[in-house]
């Protein structure tokens, strides 16, 4: 087994861990050549991959590679649909399954409502339709190759060294408070488990990977100063906040996400709410990464 991670950085790296073991070769790319060592230093073979071409030792790599996995936000289009695009099958002669790394943000806004891979989506933001037209372009090379393509919707992203402890301890942790705004997570370890459940069984389709509990985000940063021992930052209003154009589009959407289609086929949780999984990070001291 040869697993090919195209953007290897937090959550990729997190997908290694949970792949890896006796007779699994795991590569790895980035575009930054100072983090080729890191990739490294983790078992990782690395490349470099900027998105616009494909360097030789790169394409022979692919030769022998059984499971795709694509983090690469996709920008215009996603670049590495693009650069395969009919040499696709050439290219990756073995290919066995593709696993896909998207976002909850593709189902848009549903004013704090439950939805569900079944729920029409209703991207908001520019990137969201990307992802939402490359999602639909993976999982169309899955049925044109005859191997299982998974999406994973992925909700906000924490785990060892980006949480809300590091922010508290940075002095960048808010607490913004915007009337009935409810937010999702998912803890990283748990991305690679899921990752590393579908690719073993080989199953493809939409998956939500998500926790159990969406909530509002300033009761995580509450959460997280009571086990810290310090007092959380004052309380702010949405509306008069200063924040980037990302940051207050994040808050234009609000909604429940449901990962039960996930726990369906048999997967379970490591982290399936937040409480726990800040108590599990803060007495473990891996909190820093």
């Amino acid at each position: 087994m040869h697993v090919m991670i195209f953007g290897c950085g937090y959550s990729g790296t997190a997908i290694a861990k949970a792949l890896s073991g006796d007779g699994v070769r795991i590569s790895g790319t980035t575009r930054s050549p100072d983090k080729m060592d890191v990739l490294r230093q983790n078992g990782i073979a690395a490349f470099l991959f900027d998105g616009e071409t494909m360097e030789k030792g790169l394409r022979r790599a692919l030769a022998d590679v059984t499971h795709l996995v694509q983090s690469i936000s996709p920008g215009q289009a996603d670049p590495l649909l693009r650069l395969l695009g009919k040499d696709g099958a050439s290219l990756l002669p073995r290919l066995k399954w593709i696993g896909y790394l998207s976002t909850v943000g593709v189902y848009g806004d549903h004013k704090g409502a439950w939805v569900n891979e079944e729920t029409p989506c209703l991207p908001v933001s520019g990137r969201s339709k990307e992802r939402l037209e490359a999602e639909e372009g993976w999982l169309a090379m899955g049925r044109e190759r005859g191997v299982p393509a998974a999406v994973l919707r992925l909700s906000g992203i924490y785990g060892p060294g980006r949480n809300a402890f590091c922010n508290l301890e940075k002095g960048t942790a808010r607490r913004l408070i915007k009337k009935d705004q409810v937010f999702n997570r998912i803890r990283v370890e748990d991305i690679g488990a899921a990752t590393r459940f579908l690719s073993e069984r080989g199953l493809g389709g939409i998956y939500n990977v998500t926790d159990d509990r969406p909530a509002p985000p300033q009761d995580v940063i509450v959460e997280a100063a009571r086990l810290m021992g310090v007092e959380p930052p004052p309380e702010q209003a949405f509306e008069t906040a200063e924040l980037s154009p990302m940051a207050r589009s994040f808050y234009g959407e609000n909604k429940r996400i449901s990962n039960a289609k996930l726990k369906a086929t048999g997967f379970q949780f490591s982290f399936p709410n937040y409480p726990m999984s800040l108590a599990q990070l803060w007495q473990d001291g891996r909190w820093r990464g």
